[in-house]
């Protein structure tokens, strides 16, 4: 059962020391994701799923205790997924959910088993929400960390150069995701978030499906586009 989800950002610059010298333009962001995991814990959830961007289409699961890594970013730091069991065990974490285990870590979350599924462009809006459903037949009160940027495309200089169709379809993502629209979010057009280089649309459409008639309030914490990509923080309980 389904019973909170915090929605947060998955840029590395979220990561103090890979966003260096620019790490506090992104204060204001990570304060919405500290209140949205805030409301997770509020939750007295007894399993949690933290679900992100991938490369491949996935659902690719990765267990508690998963390895990610900022080497990539030219930070010489590890994060490991809920508790390091020191035992971790294939590829890492793509970097959005390394994120998330940076975030969970920042937030001194312990106790609660952690899992990952990394889910990517490719896979449609109907196996999210099949995925999502999966999660949300789990026993247990279970809650979920989802990570996803919205588009690339506000800016001149953003990394996918503007687009005038990102800005709106930004402000539909975001206005679903903080009134915890299900069916608005199951709508998210696949191939339009692609042109976007959306990368939370299929960790959204996951949400949407555990979120079936669970009956979740959402709060908006964040809605910013700094460095031209949508960034999006929220609670769901």
């Amino acid at each position: 059962m389904l019973v909170a989800a915090a929605v947060c950002p998955c840029p590395p610059l979220l990561v103090p020391e890979v966003a260096a010298g620019a790490a506090p333009e992104l204060d204001a962001a990570r304060a919405a994701c500290a209140d949205a995991l805030g409301v997770l814990a509020a939750s007295r959830p007894e399993g949690l799923v933290v679900v992100g961007p991938a490369d491949t289409a996935g659902p690719g699961i990765h267990p508690q205790g998963a390895r990610g890594s900022f080497r990539g970013f030219g930070v010489d730091m590890d994060v490991y997924l809920g508790a390091d069991t020191g035992d971790a065990h294939g590829p890492d974490l793509p970097h959005g959910l390394a994120v998330g285990a940076w975030l969970l870590g920042r937030a001194g979350w312990t106790g609660t088993p952690v899992d990952g599924i990394g889910v990517g462009e490719e896979l449609s809006a109907e196996r999210c929400a099949a995925v999502g459903r999966d999660i949300a037949a789990r026993s247990g009160r279970t809650a979920l960390l989802v990570l996803g940027d919205a588009s690339a495309c506000r800016t001149l200089k953003a990394p996918g150069y503007l687009d005038e169709r990102a800005a709106p379809f930004d402000a539909e993502a975001g206005r679903a995701l903080g009134a915890a629209d299900v069916a608005a979010l199951a709508a998210l057009d696949q191939a339009l978030a692609r042109e976007l280089k959306v990368s939370g649309r299929a960790p959204w459409q996951v949400l949407a499906g555990a979120a079936e008639g669970a009956d979740l309030a959402g709060t908006l914490l964040y809605e910013d586009a700094p460095y031209g990509v949508g960034y999006v923080a929220a609670a769901w309980s």
